[in-house]
């Protein structure tokens, strides 16, 4: 039976962790003590979901967190200190700080250890998310304790509404583009001067126009899309953007 700790104290352990080649030991007073957390915990670095969806949610709402009050959010999974750095460096998560509970001591305390020996896991961590305020828990998501690795509670933007259910959300862009292209550069500074964060999508110099009209029914770049909308191109851009 999985325990949900709100009002109480998280558990007082040491983590071991690699910083620039050598070990350093980080407290659990160091990482919660006087401030407002968010943590994440995931059974496992480069597994499918936690890869694809929960780390890379909470860091790109990172900035929104910090604008409502967060000042650090934490993803905890039961690996080694060098898998959760290659994980993060895979990820390019560097608005989340990765720690390695790597005996499963904080995952135990929470009372979210559990056994995945069918899986060849060993013991990991059940999912589940929390805000810790001062290192008191003061919510927390736990997943529904059934079959498989179920995802629906602890995820980004469930934080988010707790927190804030106003909070504005950042908008999805994403610019298809090729080397060398003016008015890709154009576009990207429209969009770098009001602070809007892109994906840029880099064709490279052998894409065809025929690629480029399949994915996006034009054949110029950029090609530029936001929450879904297709804008289209540089001048549209600006017209979209007043």
């Amino acid at each position: 039976m999985l325990q949900n700790k709100e009002g109480q104290k998280v558990p007082s352990v040491v983590f071991r962790t690699r910083e620039d080649g050598d070990w350093r030991d980080i407290s659990s007073d160091e990482l919660f003590k006087g401030k407002t957390v968010i943590v994440f915990s995931l059974p496992g670095a480069f597994t499918p979901t936690c890869s694809s969806t929960h780390l890379p949610r909470y860091n790109e709402l990172a900035k929104v967190f910090m604008e409502n009050g967060v000042d650090e959010i934490v993803c905890m999974s039961v690996n080694d200190a060098f898998v959760m750095n290659a994980w993060k460096e895979d990820q390019e998560a560097d608005n989340v700080t990765l720690i390695p509970d790597g005996n499963g001591e904080f995952s135990e305390g929470m009372g979210m250890l559990v056994d995945k020996s069918d899986l060849g896991f060993g013991k990991r961590s059940w999912r589940y998310s929390m805000l810790v305020k001062d290192g008191v828990v003061e919510k927390q998501f736990i997943e529904p304790e059934k079959p498989g690795d179920p995802f629906e509670v602890s995820d980004a933007d469930t934080m988010l509404n707790y927190i804030n259910p106003k909070a504005k959300k950042p908008d999805a862009i994403s610019m298809f583009t090729k080397p060398g292209c003016p008015f890709c550069a154009k576009a990207m500074a429209m969009l770098e001067d009001r602070g809007m964060e892109f994906e840029e999508i880099d064709l490279g110099i052998d894409a065809t126009l025929r690629s480029l009209r399949a994915i996006t029914g034009r054949d110029t770049v950029p090609q530029i899309y936001i929450n879904g909308q297709h804008i289209g191109g540089s001048d549209d851009l600006e017209k979209y953007l007043g």
